[in-house]
């Protein structure tokens, strides 16, 4: 097993891996394509297992208004075949305790049991624009006192959005003989 930072060479494999993680959906595969396309700064790591994305940690900027205030920690993933077996504890440890992130405010939208064990406390303030009430919303080392509503990359709500097949053509074209 392997940590490595996301390449462009197995971005596909994050995708794939996405895909198995959350089988019916596609938004976790969606968002993280969007934000690879649009050049938006990602601190990810995949964790390999004989050359197969097997688990998966990204964290994008949270915003205060047009200020960034930390980092949010989603999404997180792990293979069927692999879960309840520490592969994702493992990883999220490997990543806390990266340069870009063991400083930072963190953010996570998850089950509070799990996040707590690795330093995540329920989180008053900012509120989540997602969780009614921020009964899921946690954070780590975050001093914030004022209230707003924390912000996330717009990728996250234009992933979400269900893509429009093309519609057919009305205009009927002249047969040539």
């Amino acid at each position: 097993m392997k940590i490595q930072k996301v390449s462009i060479e197995n971005r596909a494999k994050v995708y794939a891996l996405l895909r198995r993680a959350f089988p019916g959906s596609e938004y976790e595969a969606l968002l993280v394509q969007k934000l690879h396309e649009n050049n938006k700064l990602v601190h990810e790591w995949i964790c390999l297992h004989a050359g197969k994305g097997i688990a998966y940690i990204a964290f994008s900027n949270a915003y205060h208004g047009n200020e960034v205030c930390g980092l949010h920690l989603a999404p997180m993933a792990v293979s069927p075949d692999f879960q309840k077996q520490g592969v994702g504890s493992e990883l999220l440890r490997f990543a806390l305790r990266q340069e870009d992130i063991k400083s930072r405010t963190l953010f996570v939208l998850g089950e509070p049991d799990y996040y707590q064990k690795f330093g995540f406390e329920p989180c008053g303030l900012p509120t989540c624009p997602f969780d009614k009430n921020n009964a899921h919303f946690l954070s780590m080392r975050n001093e914030t006192s004022s209230h707003f509503v924390v912000g996330y990359e717009a990728e996250f709500k234009t992933a979400a959005k269900p893509v429009k097949a093309p519609r057919p053509s009305k205009a009927k074209g002249k047969k040539r003989g």
